[in-house]
């Protein structure tokens, strides 16, 4: 079997962060099982195998970064192992690992990034501290193959207690440290900010990469922003109808499934907004790909709903719940955030009446869901009454959608929105 190399994981992803290995050196692994746990630059995500064997090597420790294409682990059948970095020594016996051989190269890929030599953690171990700890580890009475693995799972033998004869360290000292239950143990708790205290947290991956398209967008891409505000009172009317029907909270539509449905149909009405900006040309899409933003621990996520024109109010209700859930559970598939062609951000049930979103390149137009809020209004005879109202707002490219197509595209969802029942047909 090939090594296994760092897989690309989204359409932007160049590298990514080993966050857990969910399998030591020596277990078996069967297809489709989770080996490990990596960070992309847009989400922590559960990474399979692929093939059955047993784990043979783990070249990077976790908390590793890794570039896309460089191995990190090694499976093989049965009989079958790595190519041997370490060599032998003239007793016949194992040397220590100096330097892991160069990963094999992958077929040449336009303008990729040349493999590094040695292990792709060496831009984490070149740090004083580790050189002080790596000499201090030579000090340390431990067996070759304990001291490669202690060098490939990123653990001090210092810290270890040997069994071997004399305390020596032996492989199973160092495949205990490293066990899910040990490195439980040894997790720091997450920083936690209190009053009057000042707190250094580092950025994750995805929070680099939030920052770094944030910038990228808002700097080249030439911002405009259209404001409506809805009478949501059929919207609230509606809602309630279909939540006396008993519906659970699994299978209940929600004001949100109705915004997104409805921003669909308005972008069928418009399809100028459904479009991305590609230097030279306009793409006008054949397909609305709803991206829908998303909360997570890590910060924001926008998992994709293809072809979301061809599915009904419901469909779409039962598609962003799916996504929403796996999202925040780590177990969504690359291709399921690749691919939007308008977003729609909801931040309403956070109590935010309006607010004006940052485009995600390079698509053409992302909406502002605001609260739906009750205040007096004035009905069609100019009394004064109760009523509902929700803002949105809406943030355009205007490199590729000028006023009177973004005012079109809002004043086609305003009437959905206002007649729910056309979102249910």
């Amino acid at each position: 079997m090939p090594e296994i190399q760092m897989p690309k994981l989204s359409d932007t992803m160049t590298e990514g962060t080993l966050v857990s290995w969910k399998k030591n050196i020596g277990d078996k692994v069967t297809a489709g099982e989770v080996l490990a746990e990596i960070e992309t630059d847009k989400a922590t995500m559960e990474w399979e195998a692929t093939d059955d064997g047993v784990l043979k090597e783990i070249y990077v420790p976790e908390g590793g970064k890794v570039n896309v294409g460089d191995r990190i682990a090694f499976i093989g059948g049965e009989g079958e192992e790595a190519a041997d970095d370490s060599g032998k020594d003239e007793g016949g016996g194992e040397t220590e690992l100096v330097e892991a051989a160069e990963p094999a190269k992958a077929p040449a890929k336009k303008k990729a990034k040349p493999v590094e030599a040695g292990v792709a953690t060496a831009r984490t171990t070149e740090t004083k501290e580790t050189e002080l700890r790596q000499q201090e580890d030579q000090r340390v009475k431990a067996s070759p193959l304990a001291r490669k693995i202690a060098a490939e799972k990123n653990i001090n033998l210092t810290n270890l207690k040997g069994t071997g004869p004399g305390g020596r360290i032996v492989e199973k000292d160092v495949v205990s440290a490293s066990s899910p239950e040990a490195l439980s143990k040894k997790k720091a708790p997450t920083p936690e900010i209190s009053a009057g205290e000042t707190a250094r947290i580092s950025l994750t991956g995805m929070r680099q990469v939030i920052a770094e398209r944030l910038v990228s967008s808002l700097g080249p891409v030439p911002h405009f922003y259209l404001n409506i505000e809805i009478d949501a009172d059929a919207l609230m009317r509606v809602r309630t109808e279909l939540k006396s029907g008993g519906e659970d909270d699994v299978t209940r539509i929600t004001v949100n499934d109705f915004i997104l449905k409805g921003a669909v149909v308005a972008a069928l009405r418009e399809p100028k907004v459904n479009a991305s900006f590609d230097g030279d040309a306009i793409i006008h899409h054949g397909d609305v790909n709803l991206a829908v933003a998303v909360a997570i621990d890590d910060g924001l996520v926008t998992p994709v709903i293809r072809a979301a024109q061809n599915r009904s109010l419901r469909e779409i209700s039962a598609a962003v719940k799916d996504l929403a859930h796996r999202a925040r559970n780590k177990r969504m598939k690359p291709e399921e955030f690749q691919g939007g062609t308008l977003t729609v951000s909801n931040l309403g049930s956070y109590g935010i009446d309006y607010f004006s979103a940052i485009i995600n390149p390079p698509q053409a137009i992302i909406l502002s869901i605001g609260a739906i809020v009750r205040q007096p209004v004035l009905d069609d005879t100019g009394a004064i009454v109760p009523g509902y109202r929700m803002k949105v707002g809406m943030s355009c490219d205007h490199r590729v959608v000028d006023g009177a197509i973004g005012a079109n595209y809002l004043k086609a969802l305003r009437h959905l929105l206002e007649n729910p029942s056309l979102l249910l047909l």
